[in-house]
């Protein structure tokens, strides 16, 4: 049982404790502290020290503060993400990948119940953030889109949804705080601007202004782009399911511009899960940045192959067997990395 800290929002009681799992230990990190701060540079270092005494860092389940960050370790996605683990039968392993990324998010307190901005940060800022910003790539960011989008476009999407997000059926359309609204996102936050394109003042009809609101994803990362905190950033486990006990744990992934100054294994961001065979092998892509596609020994951890992908392939493999060969096939498509290039091509491997 884990003691947790009490909210300090006015009128919010947070529960007081948490029950946790005694084994296996967890395969991220849980609380941020100063000593596991990024070493990359001793300039970077010092940005990151500065920046961390800022924020409440109190480990799993600490409540949100209203204007200050709180951070979030491991981030939103994990830890453990959608691509999901591999179980092998033979062994009672479990192998699982994990991002080690530090976020940040706060509260902001809302002042105006009956304004664009008001409406906005209700009903937007919970992905977008208040300033916008969004948490690209899953999360777009807002600042400019009307140089991307026109005016039906962006009020198509708020009406009927796109992708992920989903429609805002609470809104009513056409009505004064509808184009208040989207006049808010298409003005960039020019509230005078988005009242004057809706025609008058936010009717009273807008809906119920909540007193909080959410200020947005924000992961940590230093002045280059890189994780604030030390490696290990995304890494590959292995878990016996018997006892509870590591087999193994290894970084998974680079920056291939780190590693080649010699800043290897480093790990990385990674979506995407792993695959076990019969025959011993662990395959693996899921990094971001390192485009590669990876096969460990099931026992040791071991690498033994890789390969440079087109593109990142943030999927998990399927192996298949064809007329007695075993086949090994990935997708990549890239898109999680904003200094290269995304497509969209399957790549197979035939198994000797």
């Amino acid at each position: 049982m884990q003691e947790l800290s009490p909210s300090d929002v006015p009128g919010e009681v947070a529960a007081q404790q948490q029950c946790l799992p005694t084994k296996p230990a967890p395969f991220a990190r849980q609380l941020l502290t100063q000593d596991l701060l990024t070493q990359r540079t001793p300039d970077v270092h010092t940005w990151a020290v500065n920046q961390f005494r800022n924020f409440r860092s109190e480990g799993q389940f600490a409540p949100f503060s209203v204007g200050k960050d709180t951070i979030i370790f491991p981030g939103f996605d994990g830890g453990a993400e959608w691509g999901g683990e591999a179980a092998d039968p033979e062994t009672a392993t479990l192998y699982v990948n994990a991002n080690e990324m530090a976020w940040t998010a706060a509260l902001g307190e809302n002042t105006a119940e009956n304004t664009p901005k008001a409406l906005y940060l209700n009903q937007c800022a919970v992905c977008h953030g208040e300033k916008m910003a969004g948490s690209p790539p899953a999360i777009p960011a807002l600042v400019g889109i009307a140089d991307r989008m026109s005016f039906n476009d962006v009020a198509a999407t708020v009406k009927n949804g796109k992708g992920r997000m989903p429609g805002f059926p609470n809104l009513e359309h056409d009505s004064e705080q509808w184009y208040g609204l989207l006049s808010y996102v298409l003005t960039g936050g020019k509230e005078a601007l988005a009242k004057e394109n809706a025609g008058k003042e936010m009717s009273t009809s807008a809906p119920l202004a909540m007193k909080y609101h959410f200020t947005g994803y924000h992961r940590f990362l230093d002045p280059d782009g890189y994780p604030a905190i030390a490696p290990p950033w995304g890494t590959l486990n292995a878990i016996n399911l018997n006892t509870g006990e590591y087999v193994w744990k290894i970084p998974l992934g680079e920056y291939p511009e780190l590693a080649a100054t010699g800043q290897k294994n480093t790990g990385s961001e990674n979506y995407g899960g792993p695959v076990v065979t019969a025959g011993g092998l662990v395959f693996i892509a899921a990094t971001n940045f390192d485009k590669k596609f990876r096969a460990f020994d099931k026992s040791t951890g071991a690498l033994l192959w890789e390969t440079t992908l087109p593109f990142s392939a943030n999927t998990t493999p399927a192996v298949y067997e064809v007329e007695g060969r075993q086949f090994v096939t990935i997708a990549a498509g890239g898109g999680k990395d904003p200094k290269s290039k995304s497509g969209g091509v399957y790549v197979a491997f035939a198994l000797k």
